[in-house]
């Protein structure tokens, strides 16, 4: 169980940082623009967070009967999801970029 749950972590991690890596919206559509807005990294990063907490859901209910969550599970796993993002924020927006 160890290490389906450290790698539910590292597939968490690599999620949340891959709106930030790929500039294709959703991941897959094509690109019309060269730079993708901030809005659909948003929406990719909720969309990925739904999916990481179904398969970890999956996971759990593997091992043991599903647990009831309230409100400040998610509230809190959101939270730790953008936290797990900063890595890809700061390469996408605060690293200096040289033009040549």
């Amino acid at each position: 169980m160890n290490n389906a749950i450290a790698a539910l972590l590292l597939l968490a991690l690599a999620c949340a940082n891959l709106p930030f890596l790929v500039e294709k919206p959703l991941l897959v559509l094509p690109a019309r623009q060269q730079r993708k807005a901030f809005g659909w990294r948003l929406l990719e990063m909720i969309i990925l967070y739904f999916a990481i907490g179904f398969l970890a859901r999956l996971l759990e209910g593997h091992f043991a009967p599903p647990h009831h969550q309230d409100w400040e599970f998610y509230a809190v796993t959101a939270c730790i999801f953008a936290v797990m993002a900063f890595p890809g924020f700061v390469w996408r927006y605060l690293m200096p970029r040289h033009q040549v």
